[in-house]
């Protein structure tokens, strides 16, 4: 279906507007209420606050699982990459997840965080940045992990399994798992070491 809409550039132009009003991210009502719900993926046991923001479209993925809880006033977007929440997460208030986004299970992200896989384009000079396509590289957040108040979260970042970012946070590259990091761009601050069972500083900073 997709590749038959590709190579049909008007049809595929007006389902897109049938979905999405023009310049906007948000879907129509319709596919809110008639769509979504027969393709995406929410657990019985989730919850989404009344006023998130849910600009989540059908063509791409989008799951929530059991007992994760979307809290007021954050925005989720499966427009550019499918966005996955496992079960008994956290996403805080006024937080922002752009897809591609895989969140694992046990993740707490506390308020006013953003995670987005989207970037735009801007080498072209002779054309404004908004004029230029996008690019995607997903954000992978594994089992067990806190991303405290305020951090942002950059394209194409792997966070390790139980690994903290410290609110005010901007991570621009993988973090290891059982580590602690934090500033502006994240460095490593300490990591837990199996043989003496502690969490530890690094001789080095990086």
């Amino acid at each position: 279906m997709k590749g038959y809409l590709d190579r049909n550039p008007r049809l595929k132009q007006f389902i897109h507007w049938l979905l999405i009003p023009r310049h906007e991210a948000r879907p129509r009502r319709w596919v809110s209420w008639f769509v979504n719900p027969f393709i995406h993926k929410r657990h019985r046991t989730s919850m989404i606050r009344s006023s998130v923001r849910m600009d989540v479209l059908p063509f791409n993925a989008f799951s929530l699982g059991d007992r994760s809880v979307i809290e007021a006033f954050s925005v989720v977007n499966n427009g550019v990459g499918p966005v996955s929440i496992g079960d008994r997460c956290t996403v805080g208030i006024g937080s922002v997840v752009i897809g591609p986004v895989s969140i694992g299970h046990d993740v707490i992200i506390a308020q006013h965080v953003v995670l987005s896989g989207l970037n735009h384009s801007y080498e072209d000079v002779t054309r404004s940045i908004r004029e230029q396509p996008v690019v995607t590289r997903p954000i992978v957040i594994e089992e067990e992990c806190w991303i405290g108040a305020n951090a942002v979260i950059t394209a194409g970042v792997t966070i390790g399994r139980h690994a903290v970012i410290a609110g005010g946070s901007v991570v621009t590259r993988d973090v290891p798992p059982y580590s602690v990091v934090g500033g502006n761009p994240a460095r490593l601050l300490k990591q837990y070491d199996p043989e003496e069972k502690a969490w530890v500083k690094p001789a080095v900073r990086v």
